[in-house]
């Protein structure tokens, strides 16, 4: 399979801010992001992958800016999406892509589990969105990505409040869409499928387990985290100026 991509001149100089940017899609969409000339900032807890992914990025020249937060603290995500601006300019794309899959049973969910689980995977896309919604009106324009799952879609079992956050990513999407759209800001959200990132191979794969994907995915092979890159470019570039308020399927071909 072919490694080239796209090029997307739309994207030089713009400052584009990645949530989860450290590893696993969020590293390979710091790194194609970056390939692309853009201003690229990301957050992250993991100081240890995301310092050694600053390294890699400068020493080939790029302009990347790193930010270590806890996004289920809001106010700390506020205060760094302040330090990113003043280091790199107004954000003008914003790429929503921390998440964590964490499996629990229903008998054993507690009302502080249940809110610890919306604040990682759903309640600070909405903060972020908020707090560089400002910078892309002043702009005249702008391109929020929402990562989303195909794992409600799917019916899949064992982290309903995971699945539950993940769908309801979709209606954030649909609704910043439709309030921003007249200042020509496009909220769009990608659900991928199963991703074989380090954490996934490590956690989840089996012998079994990809028995299972290569029988429902039309595509039989295992899909990557620059798989879900390139998809993330093409939203975040004006070559996708005329989509907005719209959810990308990029599983393989699973649903």
């Amino acid at each position: 399979m072919t490694t080239a991509i796209a090029t997307y001149p739309s994207l030089r100089d713009r400052v584009v801010l990645i949530t989860g940017g450290g590893s696993g899609i969020g590293a390979a969409i710091t790194r194609r992001l970056a390939e692309q000339h853009a201003k690229v900032a990301f957050i992250d807890i993991a100081d240890g992958p995301s310092n050694d992914l600053v390294a890699e990025l400068k020493d080939q020249g790029h302009t990347v800016h790193y930010e270590h937060c806890d996004l289920k603290d809001i106010e700390a995500l506020r205060r760094s999406i302040g330090t990113i601006r003043e280091a790199l300019g107004p954000i003008t794309i914003l790429i929503n892509n921390a998440a964590h899959d964490e499996r629990h049973a229903t008998p054993e969910v507690t009302p502080e589990y249940f809110d610890d689980r919306i604040a990682v995977n759903l309640r600070h896309q909405f903060f972020a969105a908020q707090a560089v919604l400002p910078d892309m009106q002043a702009a005249g324009g702008g391109s929020i990505v929402n990562f989303g799952s195909t794992s409600w879609m799917v019916g899949q079992g064992g982290m309903p409040i995971y699945t539950a956050a993940k769908s309801a990513i979709l209606g954030l999407t649909r609704s910043l869409a439709r309030d921003y759209g007249k200042f020509n800001i496009r909220v769009n959200a990608v659900a991928p499928g199963w991703i074989m990132t380090e954490r996934q191979v490590s956690l989840w794969l089996t012998p079994e387990s990809e028995k299972e994907l290569m029988e429902h995915q039309c595509l039989k092979r295992k899909l990557v985290p620059d798989d879900m890159a390139r998809v993330a470019l093409f939203f975040a570039s004006d070559e996708s100026g005329a989509c907005t308020n719209q959810q990308y399927v990029a599983d393989g071909g699973w649903v």
